[in-house]
């Protein structure tokens, strides 16, 4: 039920008794699902014969006991720092709600401390009116993203933007968000609550810059939740080959074969070789569709694992990593 996990060796770490989980930091998967999450609903209304068995299952087995339930992609960091915790969310989709009642709960989280925002599609930003019930009191969440972003966001929610609070009036019904407006550059990272953060641009998609983040001293970890192509300096300061090697990498896996017709995500295929390329010491991956039978895969990846030298598995929603950031 929205397992803990550790991999061998280094700085990430199975979290084992309270203690170690009152003064450590931690990764907790929200989602892990493309934008159509899984089970997809087109799939069961136009259902095949016979019925796609990841669907099929992900819709009659509870999440937290079905790793093939997937909420659209959303990290949470929980971020320590001398015994506080400070609880960092990238990406609130069209599931947060759902994300919400699953996990929230389950890991007795009352608040978020700090939103940050990859890109403005949906998956990503729709779920920014839900905010509202992880607030702490009446205090504004700090929400980082660019000015891009900004702008899509204050056509779609003007109400969560532009506000023209009269003296003595307080928003009770609507998330108060606190925005700050950050570059997508490599050479220019920001802080948010207490911890720094890397911009990592890449390609969404030829015409489309989405990002990524990278960040942890002492247990380097890279995001990567949508991407199709790599820019060399963003590959240079992730890859072993440049700037140093990762510790883990959480980076797509979107379709089990290329589309040369949708190439906006990285498949699987191309998922692996970049996984080669960068060499991560750990790699855990996001955005599958329903195509992902997930004791299936992770079965196949761990022979791969076994080749290559480099530890990877699907990751699920509900999973929790510990990391000494």
């Amino acid at each position: 039920m929205g397992s803990s996990i550790g991999f061998g060796g280094g700085a990430l770490a199975d979290g084992g008794g309270s203690d170690v989980v009152a003064g450590r930091s931690s990764l907790i998967f929200l989602g892990t699902g493309c934008s159509g999450t899984v089970p997809n609903a087109r799939c069961l209304i136009h259902a095949t014969d016979p019925p796609c068995p990841v669907c099929t299952r992900a819709l009659s087995v509870p999440p937290e006991r079905n790793p093939n339930y997937r909420c659209n992609t959303s990290l949470l960091i929980d971020y320590c720092q001398d015994g506080v915790h400070n609880y960092i969310i990238i990406d609130v989709g069209k599931t947060f709600r759902e994300q919400v009642l699953w996990w929230f709960t389950h890991h007795k989280i009352s608040r978020i401390d700090s939103i940050i925002l990859t890109h403005e599609h949906a998956d990503a930003v729709l779920g920014l009116d839900d905010a509202r019930v992880v607030q702490h009191d009446l205090n504004s969440i700090p929400i980082y993203c660019t000015q891009f972003t900004m702008d899509s966001v204050t056509k779609r929610f003007p109400y969560l933007v532009k506000r023209n609070l009269k003296e003595g009036h307080v928003f009770m019904f609507t998330s108060h968000l606190d925005w700050k407006i950050f570059v997508d550059d490599i050479e220019k990272p920001f802080i948010a609550s207490g911890l720094k953060l890397i911009p990592l641009p890449v390609m969404h998609g030829e015409d489309y810059v989405c990002l990524g983040f990278f960040f942890g001293q002492k247990t380097r970890i890279a995001y990567i939740s949508d991407v199709s192509r790599f820019p060399v300096a963003s590959e240079y300061t992730i890859s072993k080959s440049g700037a140093g090697q990762l510790d883990l990498l959480i980076l797509e896996a979107n379709s089990i074969r290329k589309v040369v017709s949708r190439s906006t995500h990285l498949s699987f295929p191309e998922t692996l070789e970049t996984l080669k390329r960068m060499r991560p010491k750990q790699a855990l991956l996001v955005g599958m569709t329903h195509d992902y039978d997930h004791d299936s895969y992770n079965k196949l990846l761990e022979e791969w694992s076994s080749r290559e030298g480099i530890s990877v598995q699907l990751a699920r929603d509900g999973l929790q990593v510990y990391a000494d950031l």
